[in-house]
């Protein structure tokens, strides 16, 4: 049966393209000391909330992503990030739950970042904008939620990004939180992770369009250099596997290699489409400050460098989710996550599952995923007293 609906109060604003937003009632103080007012959150939801606000699961999206989950992207004319996941009697059944996904603080689809305007010069943040954290990107989800009037959460769940903000989610308010489900993440950024970001943003800032992060004002737009940032990125989502599969050294259009640097091969194409097309939708300096928002997570830092202290006393129900062929952030990272949570006894659980296809397993239509999913979410709903659908 639908949930018998409870109503949400009203939005500050709806933008035509990009649904609701809500401007934060009080300023955010960020983890680096700075304040931030006036923030905007552009969220959306799918579902309906029921009557005592019970069946609430926060998504939470992953770096490039942003809040369009399922159905049409107004943008892409594509499919949201995780439509094989979310709908009508999928994995995550509107049916039967709420789900509230938010663009990112520093994202730039709605939500304050460095192309909105700073109220205080009326001109784009640019590098003015504050340098931002995981923590402060929840703390803003958390705000949001307050002024939505949706004081807890059922489950809150995200992939790579999104799982360490499910973690911080559990860390920072875990009598808010029922249940989080951490997918393919880490309590922390490793070395070669910050290595790859870094690449990245450097491709974006040698763009002589960049100009100092100020081509919004100057009327630029820096596309080779973000093209290049995710082309770098995009192969660290994908398996050696998955690419040889899909691509081999399979030629492009031609029967010959035409000894240039022309596209010759269908992965060189494939990545470069990846790399302009992105750049239509995701801005460079939003880039720039969400990839350092996660090179700065480490939970074992901000807890005297042990990361069990980060869960102690949590009454957070866990399932942590790793894929045997991602090595962004392979399964030893989520191990160590799970070992700490045993340390202090908290309820988690773990499942390793076997694909192929990468980090961005999580994304795709992994079965054994699927199950493992949608059977803790609705364990979890059972026990929480939420009706079926």
């Amino acid at each position: 049966m639908t949930p018998t609906s409870a109503p949400i109060p009203q939005t500050t604003a709806t933008d035509p393209i990009l649904g609701p937003m809500v401007v934060l009632a009080e300023p955010l103080v960020l983890q680096s000391g700075e304040t931030l007012a006036d923030v905007t959150m552009a969220y959306q939801t799918y579902g309906a909330l029921n009557a005592d606000k019970s069946n609430v699961i926060v998504l939470c999206h992953a770096l490039t992503g942003d809040q369009f989950v399922c159905g049409q992207h107004p943008i892409t004319g594509k499919r949201g990030w995780w439509d094989d996941s979310v709908g009508l009697g999928k994995v995550i059944d509107t049916n039967r739950y709420f789900v509230i996904c938010a663009n990112v603080l520093g994202g730039c689809l709605g939500s304050t970042g460095p192309k909105e305007i700073n109220p205080a010069t009326g001109r784009a943040w640019g590098l003015q904008f504050p340098v931002i954290t995981i923590r402060d990107i929840v703390a803003a989800q958390a705000k949001l939620l307050d002024q939505l009037g949706i004081d807890k959460i059922l489950c809150v769940v995200g992939g790579s990004m999104g799982a360490m903000q499910a973690l911080e989610w559990a860390h920072r308010y875990p009598s808010r939180v029922f249940a989080a489900v951490p997918i393919a993440g880490s309590y922390r950024h490793s070395a070669q992770n910050i290595a790859f970001h870094e690449v990245g943003r450097q491709a974006i800032m040698a763009d002589p369009e960049w100009s100092h992060g100020n081509y919004l004002e100057e009327g630029r737009v820096p596309k080779r250099g973000l093209a290049v940032a995710r082309m770098a990125a995009h192969i660290t989502y994908l398996s050696e596997t998955a690419l040889h599969r899909k691509f081999g050294r399979k030629l492009q259009d031609r029967s010959a290699l035409t000894y240039g640097f022309d596209a010759d091969f269908q992965v060189e194409s494939y990545l470069r489409h990846q790399g302009y097309t992105f750049v239509d939708r995701f801005d460079a300096n939003s880039y720039l400050y969400i990839t350092r928002a996660m090179d700065y997570f480490d939970l074992a830092s901000e807890n005297g460098g042990v990361l069990a202290n980060a869960f102690k006393g949590s009454s957070v129900r866990f399932c942590l989710v790793s894929f045997t062929s991602d090595w962004l952030f392979p399964t030893a990272e989520s191990r160590a996550i799970v070992h700490a949570l045993n340390a202090v006894a908290a309820n988690v659980s773990f499942v390793e599952i076997e694909s192929d296809k990468g980090h961005d397993a999580f994304l795709l239509d992994e079965p054994d995923f699927h199950q493992t999913l949608s059977g803790f979410i609705n364990g979890c709903a059972d026990a929480h007293g939420v009706a079926k659908a």
